[in-house]
C-alpha cells in the first residue's frame, strides 16, 4: 500500500495505534523495502503523557521503527505533553490541516486501528460524547474509562474518510468482541468504522476469529 501510494501520489500517510499493533509493526516493518523518506506518520490516538512514560505510544515506535529505519523527526507528529490536553488536541488538528491543505477532511492512506475489550477504537469509547463529535478533527478526552485518563484522538469523520482502515486483533480473549463487532447489531465504536470511499480490513488470528460463524 505504501509503495503504491508513493508511486501514485508521491507520499504515504499513515495513522498508527498502540498496543499489540505497535509490537507487530515494529517487528515487521523495518525489514520492508520502501522509500521511508516518503512516509508521514500520525497517531490515531495518543495517551497525553510524557514521552519518557512507558504508556507513550510514540516512544514505542521511535525505538522500534523510526530510529531503526532512519525516519526524520519532521516525518512524525507526536502528541505534545507540554501543553494542556485541549491545546494538544488543537495543535494536532492544525498538524493534520497543514498535512492536507485545501481539504475539509484529512484523507489518510491507511489507519492502523486496534479494538479494546469494550469495543472501543482509537480513544472513542462506548456511550462517550466523542462518538457524536463532527466538528473537530482531533478531540481531547480527559475522562477516559481506560487509564491514563487524558488522551487525544482522531474523530469519526477523519476515520471514515480514510482510504483504508485496518484492524489488528489477536488472541482468544478478543473472540467475543470480534464476533459482536463483525456479526452483531450493537452500536460499538469499532463496529461504526466504515470508510465512506475506502476499504475496511480485519487481520485476525485463529483465536480472535474462533467465534465467528462465517468461514
Amino acid at each position: 500500500m505504501a509503495n503504491n501510494a508513493i508511486d501514485q501520489r508521491g507520499r504515504f500517510v499513515i495513522g498508527l495505534s498502540g498496543g499489540s499493533a505497535a509490537k507487530f509493526l515494529c517487528q515487521g516493518l523495518p525489514a520492508q523495502k520502501t522509500d521511508w523518506a516518503k512516509w508521514t506518520f500520525f497517531f490515531c490516538d495518543e495517551r497525553h503523557v510524557e514521552h519518557s512514560d512507558p504508556e507513550c505510544t510514540y516512544s514505542v515506535y521511535k525505538a522500534g521503527l523510526f530510529d531503526p529505519v532512519g525516519i526524520s523527526p519532521d516525518q512524525v507528529f507526536p502528541d505534545d505533553p507540554s501543553l494542556s490536553v485541549d491545546d494538544a488536541a488543537a495543535q494536532y488538528s492544525e498538524h493534520l490541516k497543514n498535512a492536507f491543505p485545501g481539504n475539509d477532511l484529512p484523507r489518510f492512506d491507511l489507519l492502523i486501528l486496534g479494538m479494546g475489550p469494550d469495543g472501543h477504537t482509537c480513544s472513542l469509547f462506548p456511550q462517550h460524547p466523542l462518538l457524536t463529535e463532527t466538528s473537530k478533527l482531533v478531540a481531547a478526552i480527559a475522562d477516559s474509562p481506560k487509564p491514563p485518563s487524558q488522551r487525544i484522538t482522531i474523530t469519526f469523520p477523519v476515520i471514515q474518510n480514510c482510504r483504508c482502515a485496518l484492524f489488528i486483533s489477536c488472541g482468544a480473549s478478543k473472540a467475543d468482541m470480534v464476533q459482536r463487532v463483525l456479526e452483531g447489531s450493537e452500536d460499538l465504536p469499532a463496529a461504526r468504522v466504515r470508510p465512506t470511499d475506502g476499504d475496511l480490513v480485519w487481520f485476525l488470528d485463529k483465536g480472535a476469529a474462533s467465534k465467528l460463524t462465517c468461514n
